[in-house]
């Protein structure tokens, strides 16, 4: 499989700015790396394509006009939306404009938005429920659509849907905050089906919030007890020896196949994971290598796989596909994130820059594929 290059001339600069909603924040757990990720695509889209209007989604639900301030966002500064005058979004599919009110009451118009430029990770936003509202009122918007957004985000049902395409998975259990409480015994008997060390991960959450490496069944009620006060279901996951390997996928034009990056590798001092401060706050546990060094034929077969997955979810826009490499199992997926980060050292954008598709003109890509995408 080849890796894409741009094509400037299938995107002519338009006689009027686009006007792109860049919405970040929410309720889920990753409300700060969205809006650190937020602060990054504001410091980089195309200001001569398109006009940018920030809104902040409250940890409380509420929409609210934030400063066009990419400083401010951060992720040093640990960025928060926590005020501002609340938007009101359009109510109908009848018009596009939104408006903006103060604390005094006082409103005022923003104008019509083309498009939603959704920039949030997690739950009530990567999975599909701001995308559903969206598509109620008819507004475009980028990325993924209700259905990969939704299933992408639950483990449980990914990782069905992917072994019914034919891809590798892990082995996975599932168990409900319900089933933990009953039966805790009862659990850990099906643990034993599992060799050490394995993965208890929340079921809805990204960015290794509420994840656990467990070397010993000691250390198993803790882990399920932390990712059960993430979500209503855990997942139990094998751990797979082998390189962490993530692809990016963006999708296809006018009806195109999706098309992959070359991959970038995970590299873990021994005995961690690429936990939250790994990812994010660049701690030294971990590095990127882009592109990993593997031969060509793993590179196509990964980039491939990664394709297959996006398809089989019914992506749109974007993905990140993440897998292990293993002497032992071969090509292993392990996630498909339908909204990775966009921070500095997130993987996403640097596979695609060692793929000749720099920071900004991926913004712009994905901006022009929502607007194209027909849900």
């Amino acid at each position: 499989m080849t890796v894409p290059e741009l094509d400037e001339t299938s995107q002519p600069a338009p006689a009027s700015r686009t006007r792109v909603a860049v919405v970040f924040g929410g309720r889920s757990s990753e409300h700060t790396i969205s809006c650190a990720t937020a602060g990054s695509v504001l410091a980089h889209i195309d200001r001569e394509r398109y006009d940018v209007i920030p809104i902040g989604i409250t940890r409380d639900g509420r929409f609210v006009l934030q400063a066009d301030d990419p400083e401010r966002l951060a992720l040093e500064r640990m960025p928060e939306v926590t005020g501002g005058d609340a938007v009101q979004l359009p109510e109908s599919s009848s018009s596009r404009a939104i408006t903006a009110t103060d604390a005094a009451g006082g409103v005022r118009a923003l104008g019509d938005v083309d498009i939603v430029l959704p920039i949030l990770h997690g739950r009530f936003g990567e999975d599909g429920t701001l995308q559903g509202m969206l598509d109620l009122i008819d507004v475009p918007y980028a990325g993924n659509g209700v259905l990969a957004s939704a299933v992408a985000m639950d483990k449980h049902f990914a990782k069905t849907v992917l072994e019914h395409a034919g891809i590798k998975v892990a082995p996975w259990m599932t168990v409900s905050r319900a089933d933990w409480a009953a039966d805790r015994e009862a659990v850990r008997a099906r643990l034993g089906d599992f060799p050490m060390p394995v993965f208890v991960k929340p079921a809805r959450a990204g960015s290794s919030v509420g994840v656990s490496r467990v070397a010993t069944v000691f250390e198993f009620d803790r882990a399920m007890d932390l990712a059960l006060a993430e979500d209503t279901r855990a997942l139990v996951e094998a751990g797979v020896s082998g390189r962490e390997i993530e692809v990016g996928v963006l999708g296809g034009r006018d009806g195109g196949r999706a098309r992959a990056s070359l991959p970038g590798e995970i590299v873990l001092d021994e005995g961690t994971f690429y936990d939250f401060d790994a990812k994010y706050r660049g701690l030294p546990t971990a590095r990127t290598v882009c592109p990993a060094e593997l031969d060509q034929a793993t590179v196509e077969a990964l980039q491939a796989t990664a394709v297959h997955a996006f398809e089989a979810i019914d992506g749109s826009g974007l993905a990140r596909v993440d897998f292990f490499v293993s002497p032992e199992h071969g090509i292993v997926l392990n996630e498909v994130n339908t909204m990775p980060g966009f921070t500095s050292i997130s993987m996403f954008p640097v596979v695609w820059q060692a793929s000749g598709i720099g920071y900004g003109e991926l913004i712009t890509e994905l901006i022009e594929l929502g607007l194209r995408a027909q849900r």
